[in-house]
């Protein structure tokens, strides 16, 4: 796949002036990573920003007993605002990013990234737009985790996941890590769901079968 003039993927840098984004075409380097593949983790340090093309990269913070919670997604048209933050800081990775399909990225190297900052007020603006908005998102993710009740939280998650089907393709295992606690709770709350009639499972798939009632627990319609 060919990727031309890549920058106008993203409205921030669509705005920048048209040496700023020469000079971004002419230093990047489109990669293809295959889906699966982690892209960075803890203890790595960023070498350049990520500016995603096409696919989906799921970061995940991972504690030192093995549980794990998606932090967020990055999506195509989007940079990563961890890496963001790590170049700013000069500090390692505390998460990881793996590659949930094929993916493409443009590769900034962080001597260019460094230099866009300190001289382009346009590019700065552009960085910090998607860093306060991912920040919000992930005080809103820490409200839910220490706030709201876990059946809640897993009944949103599904009508998410859902994206408008009636067949969830996951595992107890999954729900868990996306929401942030033991596979067990997961699955007694699964359980109780399916008691009440309102999902059937089978291996691999959660079926939504009465989607208002979901929905009703999320707060869909209040």
């Amino acid at each position: 796949m060919t990727i031309e003039n890549w920058t106008q993927r993203f409205p921030g840098l669509a705005k920048l002036s048209a040496e700023t984004q020469n000079l971004l075409l002419a230093k990047s380097n489109v990669i293809s990573v295959p889906a699966g593949t982690t892209i960075f983790g803890p203890g790595n340090s960023p070498e350049n920003m990520l500016f995603l093309l096409d696919g989906t990269v799921r970061v995940q913070q991972v504690s030192e007993t093995g549980h794990e919670i998606v932090l967020y997604r990055i999506h195509a048209g989007q940079s990563c605002v961890l890496t963001t933050a790590c170049l700013l800081a000069f500090e390692d990775y505390s998460a990881e990013g793996i590659c949930e399909t094929d993916i493409q990225a443009a590769a900034i190297p962080r001597t260019v990234f460094d230099d866009l900052v300190a001289q382009s007020k346009q590019f700065r603006d552009f960085v910090f737009a998607a860093f306060s908005k991912r920040i919000t998102d992930l005080f809103l993710m820490i409200d839910e985790v220490a706030f709201q009740k876990m059946d809640v939280r897993l009944a949103d998650k599904l009508i998410a996941l859902s994206d408008g089907q009636d067949t969830i393709t996951t595992t107890h295992q999954k729900l868990s890590i996306e929401l942030g606690t033991a596979r067990e709770v997961i699955s007694r709350q699964l359980q109780e769901f399916q008691r009440r009639g309102w999902v059937e499972q089978s291996r691999g798939c959660v079926h939504l079968i009465q989607r208002n009632a979901l929905e009703n627990l999320a707060g869909h319609n209040h």
